[in-house]
């Protein structure tokens, strides 16, 4: 906790004070560094949840959770910055309130959050939330509702990152991999996702031509994984192509690649030598 002066109306007011100089200097120092505009910026519940596809929701009730563990709000993004620092002074005189309450050992209520995965989304308590920040504390009571998704949430740390899963999703639905498949498919471009799905589904169209037969996605998505991709990955590593890209957008590069240069849907050495040839 910061260190008291013993009047703790004072002590509120310079709370206050504090978290506003932070949050002006972070962001000072982020534009300084030429970070993206969203580095600082909450994440929003709706947009998180629309990008990982929500499945279902349930009460889990009272918990005590991490307060570095709340990343975002349900609709008050504007109000405070990531850390739930204030971005104005228009929300002082609760902040204060709220904050010499605290300091007088007064009961505060719990908050209200969302969970999705690890990450929690203030529905009610944003100033409690700041507050707590302030005053050093490291967890906080909350009535936890956890929201299941069709995507975990692994790996969102800016706004800018919903856009990734937001594409992972759409190319989960189009090639549903299960296992160890889905969680080996993985790229970083998000027009990489869109990129692979065409691919996949122009697979499967070729294979349901050579077979005379309907294949649903969920088939076509584990035959191309085992059949087409895992072979191909096998040649890129014993080429020393895969490079610094995943196995995916190895597989997503040499592709495109061995179209464009010699019109082909085979896989054989000629093939890779072409795309390597066209590197140099």
């Amino acid at each position: 906790m910061p260190r008291d002066t013993g009047f703790p109306l004072a002590d509120a007011e310079n709370d206050f004070t504090r978290m506003r100089r932070q949050q002006v200097l972070s962001r000072l120092a982020a534009w300084l560094r030429r970070e993206p505009d969203d580095v600082n910026i909450m994440l929003p519940f709706a947009e998180v949840v629309d990008a990982l596809g929500r499945l279902s929701e349930r009460r889990t009730g009272l918990r005590v959770i991490r307060l570095d563990s709340i990343v975002g709000s349900v609709d008050r993004t504007r109000d405070f910055d990531r850390r739930f620092r204030p971005t104005s002074g228009r929300v002082r005189e609760r902040w204060q309130r709220l904050a010499l309450a605290q300091r007088r050992g007064e009961s505060v209520p719990p908050i209200d959050v969302y969970r999705v995965g690890d990450l929690h989304f203030v529905s009610d308590g944003h100033h409690r939330v700041s507050v707590a920040h302030a005053l050093g504390l490291e967890t906080i009571d909350a009535y936890v509702t956890e929201v299941v998704t069709r995507i975990n949430a692994r790996g969102i740390r800016h706004r800018g990152d919903l856009i990734v899963k937001d594409h992972r999703r759409l190319f989960l639905e189009r090639v549903p991999l299960t296992g160890q498949a889905r969680t080996a498919v993985v790229v970083c471009d998000p027009w990489d996702y869109a990129r692979l799905g065409e691919n996949v589904e122009a697979w499967g169209f070729r294979l349901m031509q050579d077979e005379g037969r309907f294949l649903d996605r969920a088939t076509v998505a584990r035959r191309w994984y085992s059949e087409e991709y895992q072979p191909v990955v096998t040649m890129l590593r014993q080429a020393d192509m895969i490079g610094d890209r995943t196995d995916a957008e190895a597989y997503v590069w040499v592709a495109g690649e061995r179209y464009r240069l010699i019109r082909t849907h085979r896989w054989d050495p000629e093939v890779l030598d072409a795309v390597r040839s066209s590197q140099h």
